[in-house]
């Protein structure tokens, strides 16, 4: 089978870079449909326009209503019809990004996302998560091909909650980890081939830079600082995570990540924060050294992604509920087949009992 590296056609990265959105798009044409988040719809509305005075081409701009669902995305279509519309932009978070590649996929047209917030890899991918109305995982929509391109405005990632830049090191800490397994078992990736070195390297490269970056670009992002740490985070979140679990594949992490929005009680919990405590019970579960796994959750406890079901939930999760996830975890429709060896339920439980555990035990230690 042939290998595959697959990218978006150009990343920008920078601050003020949404002032000059003109500059990027312009060449596209029109007219253009914005689906923008709530925060983008009401606050980067105008710097948009602004950016778009005088240029006479055709702009609409529509409020994501929150959900990545079917039926929010036939909705935007109708607006997308309506308005004669050419090129989409996704403003905002991973679901309005998502659901803007959603549209694109359905009326065969160009998408340009524009990431306000570094708490997932969404804007890279061809890949759109879809959720039901009740905000349960619903499917994996694969798309043609990536975005044509990523903004990303430094300034503005700068200004989102600290919350979800760290959720958003939670996704990227497993790229490397769900790589790694599916070199391990030559799994197919999601456009339709092998992994390449270079995807692979970007994995790792994106491991490394969590790792080495992650508490200093914590704490410049609490005090509103866009240090080079926090560059470098804000670009393996989005970039080297985007292109690692594109070109290489997704594992145990993202299946548990997809298992536990199963549960109510952890609906409230951000994508990354769920897949980094999927991510350890992915080492866990494939028996990797004690040290891998201690800086793991080291890191995951030092800038405050959760590491055991009490920060998951604020009611305790019972064995029936911590088996529901494992079921869910193993469905076919999940990852776990990426793993280099066969995953039962049954190992999936005690890998969850075994990441709980521990999670506790590094906490008191580091309290």
């Amino acid at each position: 089978m042939s290998k595959v590296l697959a990218s978006p056609s150009k990343y920008i990265q920078g601050a003020g870079e949404l002032s000059r959105i003109r500059n990027h798009i312009s060449r596209l044409g029109g007219p253009f449909l914005f689906v923008m988040g709530g925060f983008a719809f009401n606050n980067l509305k105008v710097v948009i326009e602004q950016s778009f005075k005088g240029s006479g081409l055709t702009r609409v701009f529509e409020k994501f209503n929150g959900e990545c669902t079917h039926k929010e995305i036939e909705r935007l279509r109708d607006v997308y019809s309506k308005h004669g519309c050419k090129i989409i932009l996704g403003v905002g978070g991973g679901k309005a990004l998502d659901t803007a590649k959603g549209v694109a996929f359905y009326e065969g047209a160009p998408v340009i996302t524009v990431p306000t917030i570094a708490s997932t890899d969404a804007p890279t991918s061809a890949i759109s998560v879809f959720y039901t109305e009740d905000h349960e995982f619903d499917e994996n929509l694969v798309l043609p091909g990536n975005p044509e391109l990523v903004l990303v405005d430094t300034d503005v990632i700068t200004e989102a909650p600290v919350r979800m830049f760290v959720a958003g090191m939670g996704d990227a800490l497993s790229t490397y980890f769900e790589a790694r397994a599916n070199v391990a078992s030559n799994h197919e990736n999601f456009v339709g081939g092998k992994f390449t070195n270079t995807s692979l390297a970007l994995a790792k490269l994106c491991y490394d830079i969590i790792i080495r970056d992650g508490l200093k670009a914590k704490i410049s992002v609490e005090n509103k600082i866009c240090s080079k740490e926090v560059e470098n985070i804000i670009e393996a979140n989005i970039y080297l995570s985007g292109i690692g679990f594109e070109s290489n594949g997704l594992a145990c992490a993202h299946s548990i990540y997809n298992a536990l929005t199963v549960l109510s009680q952890c609906r409230h919990m951000f994508h990354g924060e769920l897949v980094a405590f999927g991510a350890i019970v992915q080492l866990i579960l494939e028996e990797r050294p004690d040290e891998e796994i201690a800086e793991a959750i080291n890191f995951c406890t030092s800038i405050g992604l959760p590491v055991s079901f009490s920060d998951l939930s604020e009611k305790e999760l019972t064995s029936i509920e911590i088996m529901k996830v494992a079921n869910a975890a193993c469905n076919p429709n999940s990852f776990m087949e990426s793993e280099p060896f066969k995953v039962t339920p049954e190992m999936t439980f005690d890998a969850l009992i075994k990441a709980n555990a521990l999670g506790r035990k590094y906490k008191l230690i580091a309290n």
